[in-house]
């Protein structure tokens, strides 16, 4: 999670009150809100050199100056039809990449001034989410028929993974050293994969083959809806979300449960990121609240309080681990 302004500490916001704030960490205090009209925030991301900040909504993907007082998104893409729900980028910068209700994952050019979509891969049901494989080469698409989809950027060939029958795939996370892949579907169970790198031969010559997936672990991690999986950068928790009103943290080591992240009345817990230092969790849920908390203790450190409905998606960047 390197950046290239030292230890700027950036914490954004965004849900169902069509806004988007920014907030210092470690005090709480809300510095700065930013419309994002017509729209809800489904997803949010932050540019590799902590410049712009992505935001996925209806219909739109805007970006907006981090480092700005401007209001307006300084890029507003309104080509695409229905909700777009993932978004993220390229460690160098060069391309970003998003998921969406329109039964695709796009990969677009970012070394223009005007965003363009380089390339479209197109499944049979909504794409609910999008991750990018460490190796910078990869992209896991996760869609609402229950299959995840590993699309090979230098190949453009792809593999087809349906862990569940009709269960939708709701995220996907990948662990920094791509030891370990995790899903989440919406009946609340996480599956968990080895990953064995691929061969990868110069130029997309033939004979390059695909990151190889071996199953590992099944957690029954929540009993309702999950909604997110994330791995820590430590890569020692993975931490899933839920409908539950709960976060859960397990061990990497044996995929036993480590803790329970809960408060009265928190509601739907729809997103969560981890410091760089992988010491805290901050969560996103549906009582207009985002929390710090002690991967330690478990307890809340420090409470974000200022959105007038659900929080349901958050971006999150400390500094260099």
């Amino acid at each position: 999670m390197g950046n290239n302004n030292g230890d700027q500490v950036i914490l954004a916001t965004g849900g169902y009150d069509h806004s988007i704030k920014f907030w210092q960490a470690h005090s709480g205090v809300c510095t700065r809100t930013v419309t994002h009209p017509e729209s809800q925030v489904n997803a949010l991301d932050i540019t590799p050199d902590s410049q712009l900040l992505a935001a996925a909504g209806y219909q739109h993907i805007r970006m907006y100056e981090i480092n700005s007082s401007n209001p307006n998104p300084i890029v507003n893409y309104e080509g695409i039809s229905r909700n777009v729900t993932a978004v993220g980028f390229h460690e160098d910068g060069h391309w970003m990449y998003t998921g969406g209700e329109d039964c695709s994952a796009r990969v677009w050019d970012l070394r223009t001034r005007n965003l363009q979509c380089s390339r479209i891969f197109q499944v049979t049901a909504p794409v609910n989410c999008v991750c990018l494989h460490p190796n910078q080469g990869e992209l896991l698409v996760g869609d609402q028929s229950g299959v995840i989809h590993i699309w090979d950027l230098r190949t453009d060939h792809n593999e087809q993974l349906i862990p569940e029958q009709d269960a939708s795939i709701q995220d996907i996370s990948i662990d920094s050293s791509a030891n370990f892949m995790a899903a989440i579907n919406n009946k609340g169970n996480c599956y968990v994969w080895s990953l064995t790198p691929g061969t990868k031969l110069p130029d997309g010559e033939e004979g390059s083959t695909p990151t190889q997936l071996r199953p590992k672990s099944r957690l029954l991690a929540h009993k309702r809806y999950g909604l997110k999986c994330k791995f820590s950068p430590d890569a020692k928790y993975l931490a899933t979300t839920s409908a539950d009103q709960t976060a859960k943290l397990w061990r990497t080591s044996d995929f036993t449960l480590h803790s329970t992240l809960q408060t009265e009345n928190q509601r739907w817990v729809w997103d969560i990121a981890f410091s760089a230092d992988s010491q805290y969790a901050i969560t996103a849920s549906s009582d207009n609240t985002a929390r710090l908390w002690s991967i330690e203790t478990s307890e809340i450190a420090k409470e974000y309080i200022g959105h007038q409905k659900a929080v349901t998606s958050l971006a999150f960047q400390d500094g260099t681990p």
